[in-house]
């Protein structure tokens, strides 16, 4: 079976994790980031939310408004609440998955205090209308939500560059991972050295025990994922046996995870470093493989595809479709499985309800939430990705098949 993600994980990742006496590796780990940033400075974290949330309190907002995406991953807002800020949700542009800049800056109010960017899916925000929007309004903070964007460009800029700091995820299903962790970078040494402090303070250190089940499930992950054994982690999976491992979020809830204040352990470290090494080719391999996608299905009738962008990243390869139900049951039969990573608008969750100023604001983000689904895009070779092209193709002709023979006949 094809899965949906896939971490590029080896032998040098489960050697790396054993290197106990590698004491120092949080710290080069954040220096090779740094360096392959293209920024004087690298903190990690236990998670991309922990770093956004000690980020707005280093800069000492509190009670302010933080302009942020409708359609983005929830943690965002949470890390927002959880720093003692408001977050001001702004809806998609048309045609695009991220945030409309000119919405944005049409929310910005003398209370607003930053502007979280977000390149989703690895597509670039547009820069050129961010740094306009921040002449107008320097009092306002910009930072990038990198998580799915690392080291993406826009007109050959990376975006991580352009703002107050960047901020990375590195879980499982990013384009590297730490096996858990998050990392901020910036260029500003004021904000790192006021950063750097609030982490001492904040976040505890990590104990043995702590890095044990790390490796343990650093281990079990490269066993889940190995293609023998995958069919049966996915039967699993649809079960509901496995829901504790891959829902990320309550619809219900603004939480953090209960580690979430413990810092990033040096075998986590060790993995990140391995990983960082691997990071281009990653992309490479995305880039190739999204247009190869874009070149067989852009004129795939029920389908629709963003168009091929030279400095995206493609964390995901994103589609929309009407039928996302019937696609997802008809490929994961045929040996695929899709995703849906991002099936909410925030301002429409439970949780989110109070913070949302006008709920039918978000027209495109409602719109996304029921009809995005993504396409493997992790492998290595092409032969994966011309099979998921067919089964598209073939799904269409099935479609059309099963419309016709609900149709009723002329007698």
């Amino acid at each position: 079976m094809i899965a949906r993600l896939k971490p590029r994980l080896g032998l040098a990742e489960l050697s790396a994790s054993m290197r106990f006496w590698c004491q120092n590796a949080v710290q080069d780990f954040e220096k090779a980031f740094a360096k392959e940033a293209g920024q004087k400075f690298a903190l990690a974290f236990p998670y991309g939310r922990t770093g956004l949330m000690l980020t707005l309190k280093a800069l000492e907002f509190q009670n302010k408004e933080i302009i942020c995406p409708a359609y983005t991953c929830v943690v965002v807002a949470h890390a927002i609440v959880k720093s003692g800020n408001r977050p001001v949700f702004v809806d998609c542009e048309k045609d695009s998955y991220n945030m409309d800049l000119e919405k944005a800056e049409a929310a910005i109010t003398d209370n607003t205090a930053a502007i979280i960017a977000t390149s989703l899916f690895g597509y670039p925000v547009n820069l050129d209308q961010l740094q306009a929007i921040n002449r107008k309004h320097s009092q306002v903070r910009l930072i990038q939500d990198c998580a799915h964007s690392f080291m993406a460009q826009f007109n050959g800029v990376e975006v991580q560059k352009v703002g107050t700091a960047a901020i990375y995820g590195l879980n499982i299903s990013k384009l590297m991972t730490s096996i858990f962790g998050g990392m901020i970078t910036t260029d500003d040494e004021e904000f790192y050295r006021k950063l750097k402090n609030l982490r001492a303070t904040s976040l505890r250190k990590s104990s043995i025990g702590r890095s044990f089940k790390r490796f343990i499930y650093l281990s079990a992950v490269s066993i889940a994922f190995w293609n023998p054994v995958y069919s049966f982690v996915n039967w699993l999976e649809r079960l509901g046996w496995l829901k504790r491992f891959v829902n990320y979020y309550d619809e219900s809830a603004i939480d953090m995870p209960a580690d979430y204040l413990v810092i990033m352990s040096p075998l986590e470290a060790r993995v990140g470093l391995v990983q960082l090494r691997k990071l281009r080719a990653i992309i490479d391999d995305r880039r190739r493989h999204a247009k190869l996608y874009i070149e067989a299905l852009q004129n795939l009738k029920g389908l629709k595809l963003a168009p091929f962008r030279e400095g995206a990243t493609y964390s995901h390869f994103v589609i929309e479709t009407e039928t996302r139900d019937s696609l997802l049951q008809y490929c994961i039969k045929n040996g695929v499985q899709l995703g849906k990573l991002i099936e909410y608008s925030i301002p429409e969750m439970k949780a989110y309800v109070d913070y949302s100023r006008n709920p039918e604001a978000f027209k495109y983000a409602h719109h996304y939430k029921d009809r995005m689904i993504n396409l493997p895009i992790w492998h290595s070779d092409n032969r994966s990705t011309f099979k998921i092209i067919d089964l598209m193709k073939s799904f269409k002709i099935w479609e059309g098949n099963k419309k016709n023979e609900a149709a009723p006949h002329n007698k």
